[in-house]
């Protein structure tokens, strides 16, 4: 089955406190971007979803970094949920999808194969990771504990068979959507995890991008 990568990006560095858009930052010398694009060369098809506001820019980033993997760009939508849409109306029904967020440039290759690997009809794959710290739940003026044991953190690349998921995602958008997993969930899916990587971390602060450059060396 043909595997396709659909990576979405479309945020704007604001906890940065940056100029440029998260995604285009540089990481060892190149774009965060395009180090995540590199990471799915395997695939037979990798659609970028971006603002349309960002095409011109991102192309000339390709090309002052002689960037040549082959990928196709699709024009973002108000949210994430609209801009996987986008995305998901450009591929086919016979593929596996691995939907995967732009700023998580330091996932595996094997992570990715195992993720597909274990997708198939009826059932998405997601990557997870067990919490580690200490959980509280604030109610009005007190708080109390949280059993952690059998809290995880979500990951991406989520994984699903392509007629699956274009499927989940003509219902109609809601605030209960957090992850294509709930999509998925919602239009009566199954997710199966497996255990993800504390090196696929999300970079979104600038102390992201210090972790980021240290497992990057």
């Amino acid at each position: 089955m043909k595997k396709v990568a659909l990576i979405v990006a479309g945020g704007k560095g604001e906890r940065m406190n940056v100029d440029i858009p998260k995604q285009f930052l540089l990481l060892n010398n190149l774009p965060i971007l395009m180090h995540t694009i590199k990471q799915f060369s395997h695939f037979e098809e990798i659609f970028l979803v971006l603002p349309k506001s960002q095409f011109d820019y991102w192309n000339g980033l390709c090309k002052i970094n002689n960037f040549t993997q082959i990928h196709i760009l699709v024009e973002g939508g108000s949210t994430r949920f609209h801009s996987v849409k986008n995305g998901l109306d450009k591929i086919d029904t016979t593929s596996v999808i691995a939907i995967h967020d732009g700023v998580r440039p330091l996932i595996s290759t094997a992570l990715i194969n195992n993720l597909v690997g274990e997708t198939k009809r009826g059932r998405g794959v997601i990557p997870i990771i067990p919490v580690k710290n200490s959980i509280r739940k604030i109610e009005g003026e007190n708080s109390v504990h949280i059993d952690r044991s059998n809290l995880y953190k979500v990951q991406t690349p989520q994984c699903f068979l392509s007629a699956d998921i274009k499927n989940a995602y003509t219902q109609e958008f809601s605030e209960l959507f957090t992850d294509d997993a709930s999509v998925f969930e919602a239009n009566g899916g199954e997710i199966k995890t497996i255990l993800g990587d504390e090196k696929n971390l999300k970079i979104t602060t600038q102390d992201d991008m210090k972790v980021a450059k240290v497992f990057k060396q």
